[in-house]
């Protein structure tokens, strides 16, 4: 070997080395930065409600749960909240199962409108559908009052079917991509074979999606089961136990019963996601390297009755969304039905600042969000270090503790003058750190999922040609990335504009947002300011779908899914 070859050697290797040890702790510094993170505003909260739980006058012990397990009215609610929710669950995955079917397995006109209205109870808090059937079968709806009819939609009822029409997108989305695959040999056999339809849905549609059955109906029950907004505004007397946590601690400063309870709602979640994944470890691709897709032939009589069921339930989800936008126009619902645009100068309490406040919370929230969920993405899938496996886990989290429960351990963990982080406490930038982790698991799930589809060539070919691993996701990372993370950030934009559990315990008169101003208005009777406010909400959540897609399709990406 020559001096200048050997030159070139110790050179390359030298900076090699330096290259490594820069690689090296910034994939570290990294890792543990994010890691911190979810210990401060995931881990803590959640600590300082079990704290709380578990703190007595007389001590750490048992004494808040066996005084709350001992009340019969703790009871009561349990019985009211699982039968609400067991029921809700049957109800919209049947629903939903027919309405994907329909969408993937049958020929109608016009899929997408249906599958857009399918997705519209996404874009408003969900004490929208309380809204409209208050307005509709209410004691002063249109059914009751113009109709004649005597319905009392108040109670169980009313609670299960706003609910249901709350989850429905959710569970809709599952199945949907649940029926997308499938594999035409197999149905090709059935009936060379002579089964029916029937039988091969019985036996081989039904099985293949048993496990995204059981996944929309874990989504669905943890919905449910924590939501407050609907029945606050449709339960009347019909109490469950997310309602009690809010009366407790907004009404009545019992902060140690609302951690008991708190508790009690993050068990069936934490045990929900247990069997979820346990199911899903088990699923085993329905697709392989031979297998063709399905093509969907005409059939008369299936086609036209799964029609008529599908155009049902959108006109059912659309009347209850389309009487809460009438609401808004009319004077005095529903004694004055002139038209108006008076309840859109929110002439209440803090004017427009609730609406501007939350898009600008959801803004803050959207940019905020990508990064740490990017960030969080790159370090379990880029970077292998100990650090990296409990971080995965950290990161997944959050999909296991219900709004209202993580909300209510900020207020625990910052509202404490020895925490060095009190200072936050009452202002936007906690919620927007809420908001943040309230909705990190899914948008770590969405940034993990296309990180593992891009090739690791890439890495190999930029850290041979003596690029950092900072220059490597500059170049070559976020460049393939920035799609998918656009679409995080309408996911964290869309879902902080309607949260309403989340931020309930967090915002003051100084902090308001446009969903905790809904329920107050229509606590309050205030049904057209309430309407209005509801239809400004979705109309900007709509708007920022549209300029986001408006920007994926002018640079090329066109198949970036936006909401799921």
């Amino acid at each position: 070997m020559s001096s200048a070859e050997a030159s070139v050697t110790t050179t390359t290797g030298a900076g090699l080395k330096r290259g490594l040890f820069s690689d090296n702790f910034i994939s570290w510094a990294m890792t543990i930065g994010i890691t911190a993170l979810i210990l401060i505003f995931l881990v803590m909260p959640l600590w300082a409600i079990l704290v709380l739980g578990f703190s007595t006058p007389e001590g750490f012990g048992l004494g808040n749960f066996t005084r709350t397990f001992t009340t019969a009215r703790f009871w009561t609610l349990v019985l009211n909240s699982l039968g609400m929710a067991l029921t809700c669950t049957i109800i919209v995955t049947g629903m939903a199962y027919a309405y994907a079917y329909t969408l993937q397995r049958a020929h109608v006109p016009f899929k997408s409108l249906l599958r857009m209205a399918a997705l519209i109870p996404l874009f408003a808090p969900s004490l929208v559908q309380a809204q409209g059937l208050v307005l509709l079968l209410g004691r002063n709806g249109i059914l009751n009052r113009w109709m004649g009819m005597d319905i009392d939609i108040y109670g169980f009822w009313g609670v299960v079917i706003a609910n249901a029409l709350y989850a429905f997108p959710y569970a809709f989305l599952i199945l949907s991509a649940a029926l997308a695959v499938s594999d035409a040999r197999l149905h090709e056999s059935a009936e060379v074979l002579g089964a029916g339809p029937w039988r091969i849905f019985r036996t081989q549609t039904l099985p293949a999606t048993r496990y995204g059955l059981a996944a929309a109906c874990f989504v669905v029950f943890n919905l449910v089961m924590t939501d407050f907004g609907n029945p606050m505004v449709i339960g009347g007397d019909f109490n469950v136990l997310a309602t009690e946590v809010y009366n407790q601690v907004i009404g009545q400063a019992q902060f140690g019963l609302g951690a008991v309870i708190g508790i009690v709602l993050l068990m069936p979640a934490i045990a929900a996601k247990i069997v979820e994944k346990r199911l899903t470890k088990q699923q085993q691709a329905l697709l392989t390297s031979q297998a063709r897709p399905m093509v969907v032939r005409p059939s008369g009589k299936r086609d036209l009755l799964l029609g008529l069921y599908a155009y049902f339930t959108m006109a059912l989800i659309l009347s209850v969304i389309l009487i809460v936008v009438l609401a808004s126009f009319v004077k005095l619902w529903p004694y004055n039905m002139s038209f108006t645009l008076q309840h859109y100068q929110f002439d209440v309490q803090n004017g427009t600042a609730p609406l501007w406040n939350s898009v600008k919370i959801s803004l803050a929230t959207a940019v905020l969000g990508v990064a740490i969920a990017g960030m969080t993405a790159i370090a379990v899938q880029k970077f292998k270090n100990p650090l990296t496996g409990p971080l995965a886990f950290l990161a997944i989290l959050p999909s296991a503790v219900p709004g209202m429960v993580l909300g209510l351990g900020y207020v625990l963990a910052f509202n404490n003058p020895s925490n060095p982080l009190h200072f936050l406490y009452g202002s936007f930038a906690l919620i927007i750190i809420l908001s943040v982790y309230y909705n990190h698991a899914h948008a770590f799930l969405i940034s993990s999922t296309s990180l593992k589809q891009i090739s690791g060539s890439f890495d190999e070919a930029s850290t041979m040609l003596g690029g950092s691993v900072l220059t490597t996701l500059r170049k070559v990372t976020l460049p393939l990335l920035w799609p998918t993370l656009l679409g995080v950030g309408v996911l964290f934009f869309m879902r902080t504009m309607v949260s309403l559990s989340a931020v309930i315990f967090l915002t003051t008169p100084a902090t308001q947002v446009a969903s905790i101003s809904v329920l107050q208005l229509s606590d309050r009777g205030a049904v057209n300011q309430a309407a209005a406010f509801s239809v400004c909400i979705m109309l900007i959540v709509i708007a920022a779908l549209l300029i986001v897609r408006g920007i994926l399709w002018a640079f090329g990406a066109k198949h970036v899914t936006l909401i799921r």
